[in-house]
């Protein structure tokens, strides 16, 4: 019996499914990068295809990575006024290093130091966590929640006849509904006279 056994077991055993999860969730996140001149560049950004079950198993993650980055922009704005834009090692920095301001730096940080270090843990990848906290957040930085949605693909995989889904960011390719105008005929008698 599975009582209060959640989540999916998809076929593997727990840490080839965390494996899994962490794979898809930093596919997702590589998307976005910047990949002009990659070999293996995305077709769409902020979409991967996969199985239903696996993309609905993943959302979760994902959006906890997309909650925790979020979060941490108003350190990363707080640590910005303490911050020196003197070059590593110049004098200029040396001296900011031991002012009273590279203190006041360092603790107004050190919690998105924490967050990203958490999102390496969730998702293994540091590129992706670097293009989850650069790229991503700061998109999403008025959205509550809700930042992905799964959509079901009519055509199953070829294969095995899996059911295949989208995972993807909303906000990009969202559908505007437009209300079609009635004609307006030139000439055209007014009625009710």
């Amino acid at each position: 019996m599975r009582h209060r056994r959640k989540g999916r077991t998809l076929g593997r055993c727990p840490s080839h499914q965390r494996a899994l999860l962490r794979n898809l969730a930093s596919a997702l996140f590589l998307t976005e990068r910047d990949a002009d001149l990659d070999d293996n560049a995305p077709k769409v950004k902020g979409r991967i295809i996969t199985t239903l079950q696996k993309a609905k198993e993943v959302r979760p993650l994902v959006e906890k990575c997309v909650t925790l980055a979020r979060n941490s922009m108003e350190h990363t704005r707080a640590a910005a006024e303490f911050a020196t834009s003197a070059a590593r090692n110049s004098p200029e920095w040396r001296s900011w290093r031991t002012s009273d301001r590279w203190q006041k730096w360092a603790q107004a940080i050190s919690p998105v130091v924490n967050a990203r270090r958490r999102a390496l843990e969730m998702l293994g990848d540091k590129q992706a966590v670097r293009i989850l906290f650069d790229t991503v957040a700061p998109r999403f930085s008025e959205r509550p929640g809700g930042y992905t949605r799964v959509i079901r693909l009519a055509k199953p995989r070829l294969g095995d006849n899996g059911v295949r889904a989208v995972l993807e960011f909303v906000g990009v390719r969202d559908r505007v509904i437009e209300r079609s105008q009635a004609p307006q005929f030139e000439g055209a008698a007014k009625t009710g006279e």
